[in-house]
């Protein structure tokens, strides 16, 4: 068991010590933004799948405008117009051009768009071409975006909204995902009471479930909360012998602290077993990461700022271990100068919140 490990530590044992949950399901893919994929997914075909033009303007074989200039305008025969979502009309032969919209299909014999710009119709047979085009100018082939075969994402992707679109550009409507995990949250203290009870003097009304329950929800778990359980070692045990029937992850609030460490540490143990007794940082000291039937059981403290950073800091990680996530999404990061100094304890990392004032192109961060 480690005793006061650094954050760094604990994330490696949450790393060797928890394996990614196996069971799947299949989503639409509309709905699949911000899951994490179960298997790879590679393109069943082309896209675009035909050439196509990127510009407005004439479809023409190159060379046919090859030493064109101002004062000497290639001159061909424009012999019909590509429609959007309509194949072209017909082939194209030497010294003739095809009106064309951005996206248009490229017709057979073609291979360059000249812009409109560069270009001038005198009468609706003609148009006159005032520069070169090389083949393949302003126009996408047909496996320029994505290529049949090519592996899009990896097992353990999670999907970002411009990920949904390309596998909706192929035509993939459903993709398998990994299951979301379920997480238990269960407080604990006599002093809590529902956030809908008025508390007597010396309760508080729960918060950490609340909390809790967003960040798991965010990070893609599913939450699910297991009421306030009294501090004796018969009801946690109850309560932990529950959750773990139903979950895959176990979160017990306020069971970490001085008073209630032991009970918790005992009935864990009873349990399962202990990895973790205490991280070395603030806040979020008195944290236990415990293994009971092969599954993670978190304890973390009552208090609510510490609740939430452990929360964010080893909790977020731990459903990411579960899913998988080969990607995990950055979290934004905004540069800013401190308002006031302040000290830290040596071998201790500190988590200090603070309050972003803009100053000018600089942000303040006051604590």
């Amino acid at each position: 068991m480690l005793r006061m490990a650094t954050l760094s530590q604990a994330l490696r044992l949450i790393r060797e010590e928890f394996r990614p949950l196996e069971d799947f399901e299949r989503l639409a893919t509309a709905a699949a933004c911000g899951r994490v994929l179960a298997q790879e997914i590679r393109a069943p075909e082309d896209l675009p799948g035909f050439p196509r033009a990127i510009m407005d303007g004439y479809a023409v074989r190159a060379a046919d405008t090859f030493g064109a200039s101002e004062g000497n305008p290639a001159r061909l025969a424009l012999v019909g117009e590509v429609r959007v979502g309509q194949p072209p009309p017909g082939p194209l032969g030497s010294g003739e051009a095809m009106a064309i919209p951005t996206g248009g299909f490229l017709p057979e014999g073609a291979d360059a768009v000249v812009m409109v710009e560069d270009t001038e119709a005198p009468d609706p047979k003609t148009v006159l071409v005032f520069s070169p085009v090389a083949p393949g100018e302003n126009v996408i082939g047909p496996r320029d975006d994505i290529a049949a075969g090519t592996r899009l994402f990896s097992r353990g992707h999670c999907l970002r909204p411009q990920d949904v679109g390309a596998l909706m550009g192929l035509g993939l409507t459903a993709v398998p995902v990994v299951r979301a995990p379920r997480a238990a949250i269960v407080a604990t203290g006599e002093e809590i009471v529902p956030p809908d009870a008025r508390p007597e003097p010396g309760q508080v009304r729960d918060i950490n479930s609340y909390t809790l329950q967003c960040l798991l929800a965010d990070a893609g778990a599913e939450p699910l909360l297991r009421g306030i359980v009294p501090d004796t070692a018969e009801d946690l045990r109850d309560a932990l012998e529950r959750a773990l029937e139903e979950a895959d992850l176990v979160v017990i609030s306020g069971g970490s602290s001085v008073g209630t460490r032991d009970v918790t540490l005992a009935v864990l143990e009873e349990l399962g077993e202990v990895l973790l007794q205490g991280l070395r940082m603030k806040p979020g000291k008195p944290t236990i990461i415990a293994r009971a039937e092969g599954k993670p059981v978190v304890g973390c403290p009552g208090h609510p700022v510490s609740a939430f950073v452990v929360g964010a800091k080893v909790i977020v990680p731990i459903v990411e271990r579960l899913l998988g996530v080969a990607n995990p999404p950055r979290r934004p990061r905004v540069p800013a100068v401190l308002a006031e100094g302040f000290a830290s304890a040596k071998g201790r990392r500190e988590f200090v919140r603070v309050r972003l004032e803009g100053e000018g192109d600089r942000a303040r961060a006051v604590p």
